[in-house]
């Protein structure tokens, strides 16, 4: 019959219910529209879709700006060093003693305060605990402490924002002596300080040194690094601030010192040599504290926090 012929090119009628037949069935989905075109960077397989992840993966891989933490952690070692190190609240990530080590009131002290504070205690073999502390003489006990995280020498200011009040900054201009810089630390929190800021060469960092001389006030005041100590107390100027260095020959005695109640930035020099000629030009004031004796003189450490004892009277 015509129209059923199985012959090889004959015409296929479909028959009245099927759905393939004609435009519509399954068929009229595929003439529907789909809307417009998403944007290449919006396909997943186009290859400014794949650029633009990249570009985001590697922006979230970036460290935040206004952080920095030094190169690695440091070790405490010795007994009375880490049992002072915990009395003080030095952030520590592990206690480790030796095996067979001698338990004296020492060693007991360290493991109730280590226990108190949640820190974890291990046990290693003694000539493991000298490669961990790089020979150092450890006495069967050291502890772990981690790098320190600086804050942005400009946030110090959004500090005192943040509390009304008119910043103080306390700066060091190439103070060495970690001992000193745990020093003025503790001051600057003790005398209302909002930060301390230090260079990031040629200078005493926030070591484990520092960490016990400051007395656990490191945990409650921000310590900033910067690379050109110039340029932000420069920076420091052009935000409000009045930028004043402590030194011997300074024209203006602490006495007669009528800044403190302003937005303050005070500088700190070393303890051999005081302000760098650099450092000394930009300040918009020396000054000096008066001593009963020309040959006597106070090193960073006690000169900053003389000056800012004053600086916290004037301001009250």
């Amino acid at each position: 019959m015509p129209g059923n012929s199985k012959r090889k090119g004959a015409i296929k009628k479909s028959g009245k219910g099927n759905p393939t037949a004609g435009s519509g069935g399954r068929v009229k989905r595929g003439l529907e529209g789909r809307g417009p075109t998403p944007k290449a960077t919006e396909r997943e397989y186009h290859k400014a879709h794949k650029a633009a992840h990249r570009v985001d993966k590697s922006a979230a891989a970036r460290p935040k700006k206004r952080r920095t933490g030094s190169t690695d952690a440091e070790w405490i070692a010795g007994r009375n060093s880490v049992v002072e190190a915990l009395r003080e609240g030095v952030p520590i990530n592990g206690v480790y003693v030796a095996e067979g080590a001698e338990r004296d009131g020492r060693l007991r002290e360290a493991f109730a305060l280590a226990a108190d504070r949640g820190i974890s205690l291990l046990e290693v073999t003694r000539n493991e605990l000298d490669r961990m502390t790089s020979g150092a003489v450890h006495q069967g006990l050291a502890a772990r402490i981690p790098s320190y995280e600086y804050a942005h020498a400009d946030d110090l200011i959004d500090i005192a924002a943040a509390n009304n009040e008119k910043p103080l900054i306390v700066v060091l201009d190439q103070v060495t002596d970690p001992r000193n810089l745990g020093a003025i630390v503790r001051s600057a929190a003790g005398f209302g300080a909002h930060g301390v800021v230090i260079p990031e060469r040629r200078a005493a960092g926030m070591t484990a040194s520092a960490w016990k001389t400051s007395a656990g006030a490191a945990a409650r005041i921000p310590v900033a690094q910067t690379v050109n100590l110039v340029r932000q107390l420069k920076a420091y100027q052009d935000a409000g601030c009045m930028v004043v260095g402590l030194a011997a020959d300074g024209d203006v005695s602490l006495p007669d010192f009528e800044l403190a109640d302003g937005p303050l930035v005070l500088v700190v020099g070393s303890e051999g040599n005081g302000l760098s000629r650099l450092v000394a030009e930009t300040c918009d004031q020396l000054l000096s504290i008066p001593m009963a004796n020309q040959l006597e003189s106070l090193n960073a450490g006690v000169a900053a926090s003389v000056t800012l004892y004053a600086i916290s009277e004037a301001r009250r």
